[in-house]
Order: C-alpha cells, then structure tokens, then sequence
C-alpha cells in the first residue's frame, strides 16, 4: 500500500540531463587503454550500475577480469572518471533535459520534498553546472553509499535524509537497475525510455518530454 505522497526522488543521468555520452566516451577511451573494445550496446549494460561494477563488467567482456590487482582497478575507475569530468566541462542549464525544469516547479508547488538519487560521485558537480543543486532537499551520490543500483539503498537513504517514508515517495529512473532500486525500496517507479526494458517500472514515459505530474499522481493514487 502506497502513503500520501510527500517527496519525487530523480536518477540524474537520463532523467535530468542527459550524461550518458559523456560516460560512453569516457568507458570507450578506457576500454581502448586496457585493449577492450565494446559497442554502444554493451554500453547499455552499463546504464545505472556504479563505476566498479562498471568497470569489472568491461574487464570481464574482454575476459581481462584476473588481470588487474584491487588497486590497479581503482586506478583504472579513477582514470575513467578523469576521462569524464574532462568532457563534462561544458555542461550548463541548456543541458537540463525537457520538462524537467517544468516538473520540477510543479513538484515545490505541491510543496513535495525533492531528492536525487545517483551513483555518479560528480552528481554535485553536474547539479551545480545545471543550476539545480539548491532546488534539491538532498542529493545521494556513490560518495554517500555502499551499494549501487540496483540495491535500494540509495533511494533509501534519500527517503531517511528526506525524513519521509519510502513508500510515500516516488522515484524517476530510465535504467533497470534504478528501476529495480526504487521497487526495492518500497517506492512507486517512473520510468523513462522503453517500456519493454523498464516493464517493473509502474508507469513508463518514453522521454522526459513526455513526464506530466498530474497523470503520475493520479496513477500513483489509484494503487493506494
């Protein structure tokens, strides 16, 4: 059973703005350092699980997985990341994806409490280039957690910080893994992008274009 609504927690890649170039990039010049290249859809693979998980799944296609101590794969995420924050430079408010701004509006309206869950750990530096960062109650990043999606503990500690109950929240993800995350906490899932690949989500948009919160509190209403 569901609760009175009382806070929207957002992913922030994909559902916000739109970093998952970036992050393709970023893996792809790391895959090509450590001699393993992988296609844009390998990369899909790669949509809400944290950098570790990340990286062990690109060792692990290039049957690579044995071949880099504990410390060494620390290496190897950090220089991904360094490869990432070089492209992100240049982000700003005309990165912020549609409607988002608008939802977001419409959210402190309904004076709903409003958080963001992501397993980026530049989440803040990415909410900040967008001029987000002060609209937010709480921002929950990799810094913060010790589980990745899809375990739910990011959207749980998001609820805790909140001060809200998990399943007085919903939660917005366009990965599977984040899907996964928000059920698991209890939570009522938007999710953005193919219903085919988001089919646990309890309603799906196919962009952020399409997001309306009024459809979403009604259908969130109706499984109360």
């Amino acid at each position: 059973m569901t609760k009175e609504l009382q806070a929207i927690i957002f992913d922030l890649d994909g559902v916000i703005t739109d970093t998952a170039e970036y992050h393709y990039l970023a893996w792809k010049q790391l895959g090509e350092d450590v001699g393993v290249p992988f296609t844009r859809e390998f990369n899909e693979e790669l949509k809400g699980v944290s950098r570790m998980d990340s990286l062990e799944k690109i060792l692990a296609l290039g049957n690579k997985h044995n071949d880099f101590t504990a410390d060494e794969k620390m290496s190897l995420a950090e220089k991904k990341n360094e490869h990432y924050v070089s492209l992100i430079q240049n982000i700003s408010p005309t990165d912020i994806l549609p409607k988002i701004e608008e939802l977001i509006a419409d959210i402190k309206k309904m004076g709903l409490k409003l958080g963001l869950a992501s397993v980026s750990k530049n989440a803040l530096a990415v909410m900040s280039s967008l001029g987000l960062k002060e609209q937010f109650d709480v921002i929950v990043d990799a810094a913060t957690i010790k589980k990745g999606k899809p375990d739910p503990e990011i959207f749980l500690r998001a609820a805790e910080l909140l001060n809200v109950d998990p399943k007085a929240c919903i939660g917005i993800e366009d990965a599977a893994a984040g899907v996964d995350s928000i059920k698991g906490a209890g939570m009522f899932a938007v999710g953005v992008g193919s219903e085919q690949s988001l089919s646990k989500a309890d309603i799906v948009y196919a962009s952020t274009s399409e997001l309306s919160l009024e459809k979403i509190i009604e259908v969130y209403n109706k499984i109360k």
